[in-house]
């Protein structure tokens, strides 16, 4: 501990408070100031000079910007009732520590409130069992897991964000020293390459932590994910004494690790049991995946101090080791383990288990024909009845799944997944804040012109390089592109090796090429790459001046734009000097291209991030795009299609935490790959799967607050949820359904965008017949509308639009008698609208607007015998038959500000109306042509699909303010999340 007897005194105080929660500082600093010698200044006054000398990272700052900033996350703590990360929880904080207003401005200004979004979380009624005061009592892993991310860099916020994320989880889990037997059952959603091994390393150190003592970890289908995780843990959890456990230093199985002799793992100053807490035991090391034990069956047997009490009775469980095995999903594996357990003396009623099933979406969900929704099912169902057959055998396991993607199999296909669907909770996590997520490849919702964009407003625009459409060898000059960036690159991260005053380091730089999953592909493109590498002339002046002007007019104002501060070159000059030195680094070995699409290429060490230092480009399939982790990722090169979406998010490894290479960051994507008689733009289809994503994570976090103390929404009730959002999916199973049936979403100050528009001719005219009475009274003049700036433009933007006002009546009249594609979809935004004529509350109108293009090529007509009106033109998603997205950003934008000021001076509505978007749409989906869709000014109404999206008041709602109703299918068997069809008892 320091010599500081302040910093001393400060670090036992805020120890203590840490679990029970801020309490007044003066009167906890003159109590326990009785210890420390010689005696330190205890009054506000000194604390607060001492913060007024301190600075960012000082050791007073940095121990009170910890604290401070894990009761700003703190979940729902006993002692505020405010929101977390928030002004009032702050405010409370500071109430409760009973500090004057002079100190509170010092400690806000050295640690300002942090900015977060919490996970959301969807969860069953449960039992509270992991207190503040269970977590302090025996709390040995969690603390050492916390200093190795502290000695990583990880920030505060990062780390209360993470203690918060996984307290969410583990106080769902079973109370592991009761004598009641409970399986609970979850899914944690993160997001692709976003710390979700950070977030289960932290549930595993929580759960043993508090009593469980079997810890098994089901890490993907692959050795190299296996090996990866299980090095993970050994390093950041298991900790290196309980890896020797009395053992010679290179008997180790990482006595070849760089990181093992550079003290990058984990110690605890000794064997954990001498030093009062427990071992943990590895069952699998990093080479060596589950093994049947034989007669070493003994490993697995749990030792208890009182034989004649049960091994979860906590004079046994706490005295107890913990056994950890990182296994794959793999048949053998699963049936040996299996089998050993069968075998010990241990009664497995009494063992605490605890499973972290990684990557748990191992099955993909098919959107282009469901029907092949049941393509591998054979080896799903395979994995799945040996992962309920371990819960079986198993009565106090615990199942968390850990998912990228909120469309999980869980929720899609009820046929083989019941014994592992989240019945008890759903935790979805937010994209960390230096995360290159979604957003860092696209513009959403951008309201700046393309023409207007630039490499400072458009992420687009700095990040993504476009392939144009090609076919066989005429991509050259892009791929030759995307490996000279990879080598500019590479060049700017030694530069600032050399120059920038942090010290940076780059130990990886890869750029990853990924075209095909056939191994025979992988080879031929890695010798037409090897070929282009020596045939580029990095050396020379040919290739300089590619590099030249590649710096240029692209790196060089990218990185002006966006450098963050890291050191970046004023000149090529300056990059040049580092050409030759990449070129070595990557090619010196003759060697410049790794292909991994084998286990051996982990095995024999050639794609093993964790041995060497890797300057490579790479080449693969499947291998390298679900899980495994591709370190120093900065340039890829994409153009592989794939008709299931949570491959296609998968695929997206240039995802992830690019710390001090951010603006270097490439992606070389095909807008036109051959799908069949189709073509695909892929970086379109990347964005319609992670709107779909986005918007369903947000209707998820609409539902997570509870009225009256219970649940809006259970996991149970998930699955049609996530049919909104996939309207393109049909049931999968003739005998098993979702039991619970959605029959009312209100959205008040929310939109409601339908997707399944009928699509049949016959069907598309006779909706448009149903809207004429309405279109009809569009004939005015066009109305100006017009959007200040705003967070999304600096600009003024302006559109016209007719407008009529139509009563509720009318309205609901209209979409009561439209035809869908899917009616059940529609149904519960109907039912809720069907409400506001009083019964639930008052919808007096709706302003319908109708947006005008302006475009010189705009396409306008009559739609039977309706004023003429522009006709929108729209593209249905790739892979699935719906429109991603039919409302224009700028029109959304006004209707909001509308709503938000509804009964202002001059404002079109008032506080009980609601607004309607209107889009006549021409389907051009396949480049069909639309301008034989109109004759003589006349619309083909047989063409016209009439979308529309609808903005209810804020008012919309009653007082008790729950958003969703659902009822069970089967009514008595209200509380099962799947059910068999012909086992289900008939409704009456």
């Amino acid at each position: 501990m320091s010599d500081d007897p302040t910093l001393r005194l400060h670090t036992i105080v805020l120890a203590a408070l840490r679990q029970a929660g801020p309490q007044p500082l003066a009167r906890g600093l003159g109590y326990w100031a009785q210890g420390v010698e010689p005696a330190p200044d205890t009054t506000e006054e000194g604390f607060r000079d001492r913060l007024l000398g301190g600075y960012a990272g000082h050791p007073l700052v940095e121990l009170w910007r910890r604290a401070v900033t894990a009761w700003d996350f703190a979940g729902a703590p006993a002692w505020s009732t405010s929101p977390p990360c928030t002004d009032a929880r702050r405010a409370d904080i500071y109430a409760l520590l009973a500090l004057d207003e002079r100190t509170r401005k010092v400690l806000t200004e050295l640690v300002p409130v942090a900015v977060a979004d919490a996970p959301t979380v969807i969860s069953t009624e449960f039992t509270p069992w992991y207190t503040p005061a269970a977590q302090q009592s025996r709390n040995w892993y969690w603390p050492a897991y916390e200093r190795v991310l502290e000695r990583k860099g990880w920030h505060p916020e990062a780390l209360a964000a993470l203690d918060e994320a996984t307290d969410r989880v583990v106080e769902r889990l079973a109370n592991p020293a009761t004598g009641t037997v409970y399986q609970s059952k979850g899914l944690v959603v993160g997001h692709v390459q976003s710390g979700k091994t950070a977030n289960f390393t932290g549930v595993i150190a929580k759960a043993i932590d508090s009593g469980y003592r079997l810890v098994i970890v089901l890490a993907g289908t692959l050795n190299l994910l296996r090996q990866q995780t299980q090095r993970r843990l050994d390093m950041e959890l298991v900790g290196r004494e309980n890896i020797l456990r009395g053992g010679d230093e290179i008997e180790s199985d990482y006595a070849d690790d760089p990181e093992w002799h550079r003290g990058g793992f984990l110690t605890h100053g000794g064997l954990p049991s001498v030093l009062g807490a427990f071992d943990i035991m590895r069952m699998t090391t990093r080479d060596n995946d589950y093994k049947r034990l034989l007669q070493g069956i003994t490993a697995l047997e749990f030792e208890k101090q009182e034989p004649a009490l049960p091994l979860h009775d906590p004079r046994n469980l706490h005295r107890s080791a913990a056994r950890l095995m990182v296994v794959k999903k793999n048949k053998t594996v699963l049936t040996k383990l299996l089998g050993d357990l069968k075998k010990i003396r241990t009664p497995l009623a009494e063992i605490p288990v605890l499973i972290i099933d990684d990557e748990s979406d191992q099955a993909s969900v098919n959107t282009s024909d469901p029907r092949k929704l049941r393509e591998g099912k054979a080896e799903r169902t395979a994995i799945n009845g040996l992962v309920s057959s371990l819960l079986a055998q198993l009565p106090r396991a615990q199942y968390v799944g850990y998912t990228a993607t909120p469309f999980a199999n869980v929720f899609i296909d009820p046929s083989d997944t019941a014994d592992i669907f989240p019945k008890d909770f759903i935790v979805s996590l937010p994209a960390p804040p230096d995360y290159m997520g979604i957003r860092a490849f696209h513009d959403l919702d951008s309201g700046i012109p393309w023409s207007e964009r630039t490499y400072a407003n458009s992420q687009g625009k700095a990040h993504v390089r476009d392939i144009p459409p090609t076919s066989g060898e005429a991509d050259g000059a892009s791929l030759q592109q995307a490996m000279d960036a990879f080598v500019l690159s590479a060049a700017i991260k030694l530069y600032r090796e050399r120059h920038d005053p942090r010290g940076v380091s780059y130990p990886h730089h890869t750029m990853l090429v990924h075209e095909s999953v056939r191994t025979a592909d992988h080879r031929a493109l890695a010798e037409r790459l090897t070929a282009m590498w020596h045939s580029a002339g990095y050396l020379g002046p040919i290739g300089h001046a590619r590099l030249r002007a590649l710096f240029e007019t692209d790196f060089a104002p990218v990185s002006a734009a966006r450098h963050a501060g890291y050191a970046t070159p004023a000149s090529f000059a300056e990059v040049a000097e580092h050409i030759g030195a990449a070129y070595i680094r990557i090619g010196g070995d003759e060697n410049p291209v790794l292909v991994v699409n084998s286990d051996k290429d982990i095995e024999q060490g050639t794609a093993d991030f964790d041995k060497r230092s890797l300057w490579k480009i790479l080449v693969g399939g499947a291998k390298l795009s679900r899980g495994f982790t591709v370190e120093g990722l900065t340039i890829s090169y994409y153009r592989r299609t794939t008709t299931q979406a949570d491959t296609l998010m998968q695929m997206g490894r240039w995802f992830g935490f690019r710390k001090g290479y951010r603006d270097l960051v490439r992606l070389y994507i095909s807008r036109g790959e051959a799908y069949g008689r189709k073509e695909i733009d892929l970086y379109d289809a990347f964005e319609a799967v992670c709107r779909d994503e986005e918007s369903f994570r947000a209707e998820l976090d609409r539902y997570a607050p509870l009225i009256d103390g219970k649940p809006q929404v259970t996991p149970a009730q998930v699955p049609p949820l996530v049919a909104q959002h996939l309207p393109w999916l049909k049931p999968t199973s003739a005998n098993k359904m979702y039991n619970a049936e959605l029959i009312e979403i209100r959205s008040p100050g929310t939109w409601i965008e339908p997707a399944a528009y009928a699509g049949q001719p016959a069907s598309v005219r006779r909706n448009a017949q149903r809207w004429q009475p309405l279109l009809a009274e569009l004939g005015g003049a066009d109305v100006p509308f017009t959007n200040p700036p705003d967070s999304s433009s600096a600009l003024v933007r302006r559109f016209p639009a007719r407008t009529t006002m139509v009563g509720h009546g009318r309205l609901v009249s209209v979409l009561e008698s439209l035809e869908w594609s899917r009616p059940d979809l529609f149904q519960p935004h109907l039912t809720y609208l069907k409400q506001l004529d009083g019964r639930l509350a008052r919808v007096g109108d709706w302003l319908l607007v109708a947006p005008q293009l302006v475009a010189r090529d705009r396409l306008q007509a009559t739609i039977i015998d309706s004023p003429p009106l522009s006709l929108a033109q729209r593209s249905k998603a790739p892979f699935r038959d719906s429109f991603s997205r039919v409302t224009g950003f700028e029109h959304r934008v006004a209707a909001e500000r509308l709503i938000a000021e509804a009964g202002r001076p001059g404002s079109l509505v008032n506080p009980s109306q609601g607004v309607a978007l209107l889009y006549p749409v021409l389907d051009i989906t396949g480049d069909r042509p639309v301008h034989d869709a109109i004759t003589d000014g006349v619309a083909d109404a047989s063409r016209v699909i009439m979308a529309f999206a609808l903005l209810p008041p804020r008012s919309a709602i009653d007082t008790k303010r729950r958003l969703v109703h659902f009822r069970a299918k089967i009514s008595a068997l209200r509380d099962a999340p799947i059910v068999d069809v012909r086992e289900a008892p008939a409704e009456r």
